[in-house]
This record gives structure tokens, sequence and C-alpha cells, in this order.
């Protein structure tokens, strides 16, 4: 982490003070040691959640806490933010998909943190949600992994922060993240999504969700564990080499590598183009599912579509 380690570009100081740094962070261009990283991570956070209003008085906050890095941070951040909060509250909640190899360890190590933090935790099964768990649900259909995955994970997140008597749902969603589903909407055309924002559509038919750590990039989350011991050196879930994802992530590392700031630049474009768009021009007006009574944009909402195709 000294001289000569491209990461830290030859410092030896941190920018603040005299301790070695141990990561080189840009816009602007400082080095930083453990302690004021860890502060610049969670001032960052605390900013973002007081200029977008994510958290208000009495707020009971739903995270939604895979045992993964990102989540680990985010329940991390929120636990210290928001202690002096008296009327705000946490609940950890894990979906457990029923991944063999993977989920088990996962599940230990939310358990293990929960119960560092003092805070609730619950956890819910896929087989709880549609009676099998998510590897049986794939025999023959893996390639469909994410996107099966996806939709069960949300609606088994969502009952889960209803039945808590959550308000909002906070998800560990980082830079990187909102970067590579930027890239992804506009590879698939897809504007109504391109232009969402989770954290605005709050009608009283969804529980709103946050992204705290939406102004963190990877890199910065996984440093800001490592310091305090906290990174959680877990498998990564077998069914990633199906997504869309992992081609766009490793797609955009490369560039951000190249030409520091891409990411930046690509959520800057979405934003700039969600104020030119009116979102009810694109969006499909919402309807009440016919089979289970869920907000849709269809006749069926996506869970019941599913259980259809799989003949649940």
């Amino acid at each position: 982490m000294g001289q000569g380690n491209p990461e830290m570009g030859g410092a030896e100081r941190c920018t603040f003070c005299a301790e070695p740094p141990v990561i080189r962070l840009s816009e602007p261009d400082r080095h930083l040691c453990a302690a004021h990283l860890i502060c610049e991570i969670e001032e960052r956070a605390a900013r973002t959640i007081r200029e977008r209003e994510l958290v208000r008085p009495h707020d009971r906050i739903a995270v939604a806490f895979s045992g993964g890095k990102d989540s680990t941070a985010l329940l991390l951040i929120l636990s210290r933010l928001l202690l002096s909060w008296d009327d705000v509250s946490l609940v950890a909640i894990t979906v457990d998909e029923g991944i063999a190899g993977y989920r088990d360890d996962t599940i230990r190590a939310a358990e293990e943190v929960t119960k560092k933090l003092g805070i609730e935790h619950i956890c819910v099964s896929f087989t709880d949600l549609v009676g099998d768990d998510l590897d049986t649900l794939l025999v023959g259909r893996e390639t469909n992994a994410c996107s099966v995955c996806g939709i069960l994970r949300r609606k088994a997140l969502t009952v889960a922060a209803h039945d808590a008597g959550a308000t909002k749902i906070a998800t560990g969603h980082n830079l990187d993240d909102e970067a590579q589903s930027v890239l992804m909407n506009t590879l698939r055309g897809d504007l109504p999504r391109l232009v969402r924002t989770s954290d605005a559509d709050s009608s009283d038919c969804f529980i709103p969700r946050i992204k705290p750590l939406a102004d963190v990039a990877e890199k910065e989350i996984a440093a800001y564990l490592f310091v305090q011991d906290l990174f959680p050196f877990l498998p990564e879930c077998p069914y990633t080499r199906y997504a869309l994802r992992r081609e766009v992530r490793s797609m955009l590392s490369a560039l951000e590598q190249q030409h520091p700031g891409t990411m930046r630049n690509l959520i800057k474009s979405k934003r700039a183009i969600e104020k030119q768009v009116d979102r009810s021009t694109i969006s499909e007006p919402l309807r009440r599912c016919r089979q289970c009574g869920d907000p849709c944009s269809g006749e069926l909402c996506q869970v019941c579509s599913l259980r259809k195709s799989l003949g649940k």
C-alpha cells in the first residue's frame, strides 16, 4: 500500500493526516488512511440520505441483507448513521433462495453480523413463497436463473418487509450496480426501466425502495469493510455465469480502468434523460393482478405470470 503501489500512486501519507493510505480516490484526487476512508464513506451515504430525503421520522427500514459485502456495508452504515434517531428502526431481511453450496454460507454470515450489531433478523425462503427452492425451479431452465430469481426475491422481500411493518426497503446497490443497470437497460432499449427511480415511485401501492450507497463505488465498499476486518469472503452465486450483468460488469470495469469517471458519466446521462422524459407517457397505468390482487401493469403480475409458466 506504500510507495510504488499503483493504487496509491506512490503516496506515503494520507491526504489529511500522517497515517499510511489504504486507497486512492478521484474527483478530487486524494489518498485516504483507514480512518478517513471510513469517515468518507459514511459521510457520503449520509449526504445521499439527506439530499434525497430517503429516511424520515418514524420510518422502519427493512434492509435487504444477503450477507454479502454490499448489504453488510449498508447495514453497518445505517446502524451507525441512524443510532441517534430514536424514532427510526432497522430490521434485516435475508431471502433464502435455496441455492446449494452458496446460500448456507451467506445466511450464516448474515446471522453473525446481525447478532453482532444487535439488529432484528428475519429470514424468508422461496420454498415458503412458491413451494420449491430455486435449484428445483430452474431444472431445465438454468439460463433464466437471474430473471426467475429476481422476480421471486423481490416478492419475498416485499412480503417480509410488509409483515415486519416496514415503511422503506433499503438495498445495497452501489455506484457500479447503478451504472451497470443504465447500460443494461440501454442495450435492451428499455426506456421505462432506464428512467424509473425506485425511491421516487412511492405510490401507496408499494413500499418505497431506497439506495443509500448509490454514490459509493464497489471498490470503496470493499476497502471500507476490509479495514474494519468485516469483509465477508463468500462464494459467488453459481448462476451468475448466465447473467447479462456479469458481461456488462466486466466491460464497464475495464472502461472505468482506462477512462476513470465512465460509470459516473453513465449515471449523469440517465439523470439528464429522466428530466426530459414524461414517465406517464411511457409507463403502463397500474392495475391489479387478476389472480393475486397485487399492483401491476398487465393482467397478471410478474410473480403470477412466473407461477403460471412454472406450473405452480
